[in-house]
């Protein structure tokens, strides 16, 4: 383990915390990651299948693959990196928790503030009225999944090519900007434009801490990186 004291004390001093959340929090609870292997399904890409174009051409085959993932996700929990997140909340007076991840692991786990940039794929959309509606039920009855009001209804995630919700990256970016720390855990950063958090709150002065057990192409900038799972070494920083 290594020496936490340095972020310990940023932590405890630290009025203003915002938090970057990635795919490898959730890979410690068995969520496999978009883009790693056990992402894989039969023989297509994530990055094939998560577009809008391929829902227009085979909605049923997209959704077989959202169903297989909602069944996947349905099987992990929360781990002890998503608790200790909840309880920095709890004795933080202003703290933002902004996430790239879709499996609902922070709200199961007692998580409040939470900007979800890529959407809830336990929340459905209809394509035709346009509502939203929340479906937790694994695996899917029928596929493809239908509205109310009969129109076919898709994941309410975002896709490749389409922009994120409405006003969710200017309250990212504020959150990031005015943190005083600023915690990235189990993201790759390649993926825009979350990963240019991460510069933008060390401009704003936040001490920036990276949990990762690989290196990024943020790791020079940052001003602690730790090699080590979330699960584990997070807790320790409480």
């Amino acid at each position: 383990m290594p020496d936490l004291s340095q972020p310990r004390e940023w932590l405890v001093r630290a009025a203003s915390v915002a938090v970057l959340t990635g795919a490898g929090i959730s890979a410690e609870s068995g969520v496999p990651t978009f883009r790693g292997p056990g992402g894989l399904w039969r023989d297509y890409r994530p990055e094939d299948l998560a577009t809008p174009q391929a829902f227009e051409r085979d909605p049923k085959l997209v959704w077989e693959w959202y169903n297989w993932r909602r069944e996947r996700i349905a099987g992990a929990g929360p781990n002890a990196a998503h608790r200790a997140l909840v309880e920095i909340e709890k004795r933080t007076p202003r703290f933002t928790l902004i996430t790239q991840n879709v499996d609902g692991l922070h709200d199961l786990a007692g998580s409040g503030k939470i900007l979800k940039l890529h959407g809830d794929i336990w929340r459905l959309r209809c394509t035709v009225c346009g509502a939203e509606f929340p479906n937790r039920r694994v695996p899917l009855p029928k596929i493809p999944p239908h509205c109310a009001c009969g129109g076919l209804a898709r994941p309410g995630v975002v896709w490749f090519g389409e922009p994120l919700p409405p006003g969710i990256m200017q309250e990212a970016e504020h959150a990031a900007r005015s943190a005083e720390l600023f915690l990235v855990i189990g993201t790759s950063a390649v993926v825009y434009p979350a990963a240019g958090l991460i510069p933008l709150a060390k401009e704003g002065g936040a001490k920036v801490i990276e949990i990762n057990l690989e290196e990024t192409a943020f790791s020079q900038i940052v001003d602690c990186a730790l090699r080590w799972p979330a699960a584990e070494i997070l807790p320790q920083l409480l």
